[in-house]
């Protein structure tokens, strides 16, 4: 579990919209690629999201409902720069808790215009496994400082431009894409700094599209394939899927991971605040 798992699961949403974005510029209406000729022009992308976003995700484990895991999207301010707040928490609950304990939390602080992550913070208890780091990014200088205040270290890193956060990938992602630029059966690369893997690499497998039946009715998802170290947490490298929704949000619908020991399942619980209408195919 050293990786936060009952978050990451449902936090793997990020990376199945994963792509190389250095080339795009989001913001609050529209967006901006770069033509052959290094020339700005407008990329008609609607917001996927607004502040107010709140996702509510039920998690399982076998015939237990082991957790619940949010995600709320509010504004801020950082050094005077406006930014997007995210807290991202996960508990487990019932009978669940009684063999592993978990209350995680995850914060992101990036920007508004291009989606830059400023801060990430990471405090979690996990059975006893605890973490407690922030991570501050400099952009002018290519850097990020890890602080682990537990251990009072400190540690820096060279970072590209296009570099993320776990939660600041997630949204940066939905808003810079388009899915029919996807291609099946492609793989996709997304860059990241975390704390206990440093700046790591993600790939995953773009499968196609599925309508899965959910406490909402039927949506139509698009279907993902993350490669995953096997061996210590899960079966194997392609142990875990993701369905997202294939409208304007591009929210997780769906998470199935087979672990060494069992199988875990992520849906879509609960949600407020959408910036676009969430599709339900009506029978």
């Amino acid at each position: 579990m050293k990786r936060g798992l009952i978050i990451l699961l449902m936090l793997f949403g990020v990376l199945l919209n994963a792509q190389d974005t250095s080339d795009f510029v989001y913001t609050d209406s529209s967006h901006v690629e770069k033509d052959s000729g290094n020339h700005e022009k407008k990329k008609n992308i609607p917001m996927a999201f607004k502040p107010g976003e709140w996702l509510k995700f039920r998690i399982h484990y076998g015939i237990l409902n082991a957790s619940y895991a949010t995600l709320h999207l509010t504004r801020d301010n950082i050094d005077q720069k406006p930014v997007y707040h995210v807290v991202g928490r996960g508990k487990t609950t019932g009978f669940a808790s009684i063999f592993f304990k978990v209350d995680d939390r995850y914060e992101s602080y990036f920007d508004v215009q291009d989606g830059k992550p400023y801060r990430f913070i990471r405090k979690i208890d996990e059975g006893g496994y605890t973490r407690d780091t922030e991570i501050n990014f400099d952009h002018n200088r290519d850097i990020a400082v890890l602080d682990d205040k537990k251990t009072n270290k400190k540690f820096k890193f060279t970072v590209e431009d296009s570099i993320q956060d776990l939660i600041s990938a997630f949204y940066y992602l939905r808003n810079n894409f388009e899915a029919k630029d996807l291609v099946q059966d492609e793989d996709i690369e997304l860059e990241m700094l975390f704390d206990d893997d440093g700046i790591f690499k993600f790939k995953l497998r773009y499968l196609g599209k599925e309508v899965l039946k959910t406490k909402f009715g039927k949506v139509e998802c698009l279907k993902f394939r993350p490669f995953v170290q096997s061996g210590r947490i899960f079966k194997e490298q392609e142990s875990l899927t993701l369905w997202v929704s294939n409208d304007l949000n591009k929210i997780p619908i769906r998470i199935k991971a087979d672990l060494v020991i069992g199988a875990i399942k992520a849906d879509l619980d609960g949600y407020n605040g959408l910036k676009n209408q969430f599709k339900i195919i009506m029978d």
